[in-house]
């Protein structure tokens, strides 16, 4: 089977073999009240509340919604109005922590008894997808339609971020626990753990701990850009289309993130809820790149410092990677649920945008083969009609085009910008 179009980009994974380090717990904490797609959620406690560590502070009666937990154990503080990665205001929970991480009485391993119980259970969790995407994991795992597949996405395919990898090497049991746990509820038959090809010892590894699972498939994917999003990983690694106007599901098959199915084999050990992100930190100002764990809520400043960045010389800030990360404006943000990278630069050049000269480079290196060039011109002249015919809603944002062009277009932000023209029914 032929592979989906791509780019070979310099994988820059300085920390691959960088151990796990707990970061240090900080006098405070900001934990936002929306971290993940859907509804954010409303405070469920005042100033001057003594919270524990895994006690739901947060939480909304809407279903495309998923709970917040504390991360710590201390005092509120306030609850500001907080600004998104992505613009948008939320509530956020400010805490000062005791240093004493007392756990909450809540935390105990929830009682699954039946698909419903076990929704239920991944919900309080306050699971979502942990590759970035920030989708609830409790809406994933409750689909309308049968599942057949279950694809396990272990490509981390952006440069520097090795937060997945570190997943893989240091809790491989717990990540087959995972996927044997939503097998189960699910009534999967067939898993495809789809696994880089840049990363061999990982790949050994579970090739050796699923030999004698015949459901187990471990599937080596080439190192592309971007072989992790999820339209290019479904077919690589299982051959299926998903269409445009279509879900996973509705084709038969689940994605999900491996450091999220890792996570909800521990919670329904111990159930302790989702208070806690690894997280990748590099770039080139950054003397001291790691794999970091902090508790959500935690300023990046803090954890950049830790690292031995030099805040005055940094230029740029990128919350995830390189090529679908967002720059963030404020190096005091917190970690928030889907931060699995921070990549931190001294030196930011804007680089200056020609005419197009019609390459075709942005055609050829789509993964779903669109005309970026082509959306350019119909949303300069708002042709909506001639949009829909270029299926523009399928762009993944991927950033491949922009990437490529010689002319230095900005063809992946105008695709985004051209999605917002077609009315959504």
């Amino acid at each position: 089977m032929s592979k989906l179009n791509g780019l070979k980009l310099y994988h820059r994974k300085n920390t691959n073999n960088s151990i796990t380090e707990e970061f240090i717990l900080p006098a405070k904490v900001k934990i936002p009240m929306s971290m993940t797609m859907g509804t954010p959620c409303q405070p469920l406690v005042k100033v001057g509340d003594t919270v524990k560590v895994g006690q739901k502070i947060g939480d909304s009666e809407a279903p495309f919604s998923v709970p917040v937990h504390s991360s710590v154990s201390g005092t509120v503080t306030a609850l500001s109005d907080y600004i998104t990665a992505s613009g948008t205001v939320c509530k956020a929970v400010e805490i000062e922590t005791d240093g004493k991480q007392t756990v909450s009485e809540d935390v105990k391993p929830p009682v699954v008894t039946d698909r419903e119980s076990f929704v239920k259970a991944v919900r309080e969790s306050g699971a979502c997808g942990l590759g970035g995407a920030g989708f609830p994991t409790h809406i994933k795992l409750n689909p309308k339609t049968p599942v057949e597949i279950l694809v396990v996405n272990a490509a981390e395919c952006e440069p520097y971020i090795t937060a997945d990898y570190r997943e893989m090497i240091e809790n491989a049991e717990d990540i087959i626990g995972g996927i044997k746990l939503v097998q189960s509820q699910l009534g999967i038959k067939n898993i495809k753990l789809a696994i880089e090809a840049n990363k061999p010892e990982a790949i050994k590894n579970f090739k050796k701990i699923a030999e004698n699972d015949d459901s187990i498939d471990i599937v080596t994917l080439p190192s592309s850009y971007p072989q992790g999003a999820e339209k290019v990983i479904i077919y690589n690694s299982t051959g299926r289309i998903v269409r445009e106007g279509q879900i996973p599901s509705d084709i038969g098959v689940i994605v999900m993130n491996v450091s999220t199915v890792s996570f909800l084999y521990r919670y329904m050990q111990d159930g302790m809820p989702l208070i806690k992100r690894r997280m990748t930190i590099d770039g080139n100002a950054v003397a001291y790149p790691k794999n970091i764990r902090a508790v959500i809520g935690t300023s990046f400043r803090e954890i950049l410092e830790y690292c031995g960045t030099d805040m005055d010389s940094v230029k740029k800030i990128i919350a995830g990677g390189p090529m679908m990360g967002m720059s963030i404006p404020d190096a005091d943000m917190p970690v928030i649920k889907t931060s699995n990278a921070l990549l931190a630069f001294d030196r930011y050049d804007q680089k200056k945008t020609s005419a197009c000269i019609r390459c075709g480079r942005c055609i050829k290196v789509c993964p779903i083969g669109l005309m970026p060039a082509e959306i350019e011109k119909s949303f300069k002249i708002k042709n909506i009609d001639e949009l829909k015919e270029l299926k523009v809603m399928l762009c993944m944002n991927c950033g491949s085009c922009t990437y490529i062009c010689p002319a230095n277009r900005k063809l992946a932000e105008t695709n985004q910008l051209a999605k917002t023209l077609i009315p959504r029914n």
